[in-house]
């Protein structure tokens, strides 16, 4: 097992991809999922959240923890453009918001459990006063939720292992000239993150941007037994959680083509921080100092990555030390045979397929 982990994130396509993953592959135990503002609003992201825990089958005792609604200071933004209005614009064959076993994800003895919570709870049952293992914090959207709670329970900062998130780029940003999305939502918050004395790794747009669902992968996704077309038509989905998982690809597809220019396929950006937990192998990173541009009228958000060490920096994790592994490089095509795979283990057991074990006798999905 290489690790437990806690999922905070803004679903959102890729984000829906990250829960997946956390849920099925060999050797990464998700504990918790949390809620945050981004890709849509709070509420959107709670129901998105719950809706995926149920169609990817996730042991019944996960429940949805919604977090903050807002950034710390500034005013909140959304991405509709990319991820629809709902944050699963296009996705069909997800169960509705309003259906009781998705509403049951959203409480826990009929009270939702709020995010900064959630994590101190896990944290703490998880390191049992050091006789048990530290917790891994999974981010994927803004950083607001983590930001809180290293604030409010600095005591726990022991507790914790590392915190994963994507976000931020090396020179380059998405939402504006310099900054990527999760990032530029609440910048304060990426800030107060960075500067924590724990272990950090960043996966960067420059990284994430190489993992295309290219129309290859998008036929296997669909239906691995089928060979490839010579044309380039794309096979029946196989089973329909494989037809759901295509819609979210097809929707991105055509969102990152419009808005970016990308016509080989999305990135599936969230995607990568549960593989870096589960085969950090598949990544080449290297430490340097990272700080968020805080005030720049045209810079606002952007991560600045020390590249020719000119700050004077120590050992530390923290304020005043080279604070962050930055990935670097992606082996891709080991990324999507692991991406694969997990769909291939969710497959067997999602409810959205017929005959598979009904969810009141699941337990533990985690391998």
């Amino acid at each position: 097992m290489k690790g437990a982990i806690w999922l905070d994130c803004d679903p959102g396509h890729d984000d829906a991809t990250a829960i997946m993953l956390g849920l099925h592959c060999r050797n990464v135990r998700l504990l918790g999922v949390s809620t945050v503002h981004g890709n849509a609003s709070a509420e959107n992201t709670n129901n998105n959240a719950a809706r995926c825990l149920y169609a990817f089958a996730a042991a019944e005792h996960i429940r949805v923890c919604p977090g903050a609604t807002k950034p710390l200071i500034r005013p909140e933004r959304h991405d509709p453009e990319i991820h629809g209005l709902d944050g699963l614009g296009g996705v069909e064959g997800l169960p509705r918001a309003d259906r009781p076993e998705v509403q049951a994800r959203l409480r826990a003895n009929g009270d939702a459990i709020r995010a900064i919570e959630g994590i101190a709870h896990a944290a703490k049952n998880l390191y049992k006063d050091g006789i048990g293992r530290k917790l891994i914090i999974v981010s994927t959207g803004p950083m607001t939720n983590i930001a809180l709670f290293v604030s409010v329970y600095p005591e726990l900062l022991h507790c914790i292992q590392e915190i994963v998130f994507m976000g931020g780029g090396v020179g380059i940003g998405n939402r504006s000239a310099s900054a990527e999305f999760n990032i530029l939502c609440d910048p304060e918050a990426a800030q107060i993150v960075l500067d924590v004395p724990i272990k950090k790794t960043m996966i960067p747009l420059n990284v994430t941007h190489t993992a295309i669902v290219t129309p290859a992968i998008h036929h296997r996704l669909l239906n691995p037994n089928i060979p490839l077309s010579a044309d380039g038509s794309l096979p029946p989905a196989a089973t329909p959680l494989r037809h759901m998982l295509s819609t979210l690809i097809h929707f991105f597809t055509e969102s990152y083509k419009s808005t970016f220019g990308f016509t080989n396929g999305p990135p599936l950006h969230d995607a990568l921080t549960i593989a870096y937990v589960a085969m950090p192998e598949l990544f080449t990173c290297r430490r340097f100092r990272v700080d968020v541009e805080l005030s720049g009228m045209h810079t606002a958000g952007e991560t600045v990555v020390d590249v020719w060490n000119y700050r004077s920096c120590d050992d530390s994790w923290g304020r005043h030390g080279k604070n962050c592994l930055v990935a670097e490089r992606l082996d891709v095509e080991g990324f999507f045979n692991f991406f694969l795979d997990c769909v291939e283990r969710c497959d067997k057991v999602s409810p959205l397929n017929p005959g598979t074990i009904p969810q009141s006798e699941l337990g533990f999905v985690n391998y």
